[in-house]
Order: C-alpha cells, then sequence, then structure tokens
C-alpha cells in the first residue's frame, strides 16, 4: 500500500496590505506551524490550500 504525500501552500495578507503566497510546498503540519508564524508576524487572511506537486497557490484577491 502507497500513501501519497499531500502538498499544502498557503496564501495571506501581510502586515502592509500585500497578497502573498508560498514559494514551496509543505507537509500538512508544516503548513500549520508556517500559519502560526505568519500569525505572529501579524499577516491576516491565512489560508492553507491543498496544492498539487510542482505547482504553487494562487495569490488571494
Amino acid at each position: 500500500m502507497t500513501i501519497a504525500m499531500r502538498n499544502f501552500g498557503l496564501t495571506w495578507t501581510d502586515a502592509s496590505g500585500i497578497p502573498c503566497v508560498s514559494a514551496v510546498a509543505y507537509d500538512e503540519a508544516s503548513a500549520g506551524r508556517r500559519k502560526k508564524e505568519l500569525e505572529g508576524a501579524g499577516a491576516t487572511g491565512i489560508e492553507i490550500v491543498p496544492v498539487k506537486p510542482g505547482h504553487l497557490p494562487a495569490p488571494p484577491a
């Protein structure tokens, strides 16, 4: 039995109002840790989104 790794990216708006996306894919636990880091830095609208390998999430509107 093969278990496929699921990849996640993050989208957020930084403290100065600029929409941002992660430049790397994370596993679910790592994405959760990164979300907490972004919250601590004052980012808003943080979303963890599933991504396909080799793809990045679209920036928030």
